[in-house]
């Protein structure tokens, strides 16, 4: 063993320890070095089957991933037609009447700008429904989606 000697500075036969290593003494074998590079790797079996359940696994998640954005786009929906609602009757209560167009919400700073329907990506589709009251001047009373896709509860996104 190199870390065994004899004590020649006395002459005694007694072993003592030689604590002193080379860098030889921790290199692996060059046999052994080709064995142990074909235990790191994977068969192709092994890859094969990891893909197969990555594979199981997205499919299994899809669905409910596409259905989570159209939940996302159904609550953007619900907070853009609550802020048009309470935007229009504060407008009706500052003015008086109900506001000609959104765009006027807009011009007069209740709302900073025309929000995106989120389902139909534009702010040109919503749907105004104007009053009927006798004597007063016509005005967007309530505001719908422009989409005519149904939500995920059934009802139509226009009826809203």
């Amino acid at each position: 063993m190199p870390w065994m000697g004899q004590n020649t500075v006395n002459g005694n036969d007694k072993m003592i320890y030689d604590l002193r290593f080379t860098i030889s003494d921790f290199k692996p074998k060059t046999e052994n070095r080709k064995s142990k590079i074909r235990e790191r790797g994977f068969t192709l079996i092994e890859l094969l089957i990891v893909m197969s359940i990555i594979a199981i696994l997205a499919t299994i998640a899809q669905p409910s991933f596409k259905q989570a954005i159209v939940k996302a786009r159904e609550a953007v929906l619900k907070e853009d037609l609550f802020v048009f609602r309470d935007v229009i009757d504060k407008y009706y209560s500052d003015k008086g009447k109900y506001p000609p167009t959104l765009d006027d919400l807009a011009k007069e700073g209740y709302i900073r700008g025309i929000p995106k329907d989120p389902f139909t990506n534009s702010t040109d589709t919503w749907q105004v429904i104007y009053s009927e009251a006798e004597g007063e001047e016509n005005g967007i009373y309530d505001v719908h989606s422009g989409s005519d896709l149904v939500a995920l509860d059934g009802t139509p996104y226009n009826e809203w």
